[in-house]
C-alpha cells in the first residue's frame, strides 16, 4: 500500500489536549502526536481551543502552545458561527452544548479531515456524526468525520496481512 501523500489534517478539540496528560486516555493521544512527529498527520485546532484550555491546568496550556503556532489556530468566522447555529437549530446538540456545534463547524468550514475528540457524548459518536452531517449537507458543506485519538492510531501500525 503506497503512503498518502500528504499527511492528513486534525482537527483537535479541548479534550484531547487535556487527554495527553490523563490517565485513561494518555497512551493513545501521545501515540497520536508520535504519528503527527512521523510526519502522518498535520494538527490543527482553533481560537475556540485555546479559550477554553485557558481555564485548563498550566501543563496543558503549555502542551497547546508547544504544538500549535499561531497559524494553526483557526478563527471563529462568522460562516462557522452561522453554521453552529444551524446545528443547534435543528437540535443536533443543544444550545447548552454550543462550543461542541463550534468546533464541528470551525472543522467543516476549514474543511479539516477529521475532528478528534474524546468527547463520545455530544462529538465522537454515530448519532452526532450523523446530525452534524446531515445539517453540513443541507448547507452545502463536506460532510466531517468525528473520530477517537485510538481510530486514527490504529490505522497506521505495521503488521504482516
Amino acid at each position: 500500500m503506497n503512503p498518502a501523500v500528504h499527511a492528513l489534517s486534525l482537527y483537535l478539540d479541548t479534550s484531547v489536549i487535556g487527554g495527553y496528560f490523563d490517565a485513561e486516555f494518555m497512551a493513545d493521544t501521545r501515540a497520536l502526536w508520535r504519528l503527527k512527529e512521523a510526519g502522518k498527520f498535520r494538527f490543527v485546532s482553533s481560537v475556540l481551543v485555546d479559550q477554553e484550555v485557558a481555564r485548563a491546568p498550566k501543563q496543558v496550556r503549555a502542551l497547546l502552545h508547544s504544538t500549535f503556532v499561531p497559524a494553526d489556530l483557526l478563527p471563529m468566522t462568522a460562516e462557522a458561527m452561522e453554521l453552529a447555529g444551524h446545528y443547534i437549530a435543528q437540535k443536533v446538540v443543544s444550545p447548552s452544548f454550543t462550543d461542541d456545534a463550534r468546533h464541528v463547524a470551525i472543522c467543516s468550514v476549514a474543511r479539516v479531515d477529521f475532528l478528534v475528540s474524546w468527547n463520545f457524548k455530544h462529538l465522537a459518536n454515530v448519532r452526532r456524526e450523523l446530525g452534524f452531517n446531515s445539517v453540513n449537507v443541507l448547507q452545502g458543506y463536506a460532510p466531517v468525520r468525528i473520530v477517537a485519538p485510538t481510530f486514527l492510531i490504529h490505522g497506521h501500525q505495521e503488521e504482516n496481512l
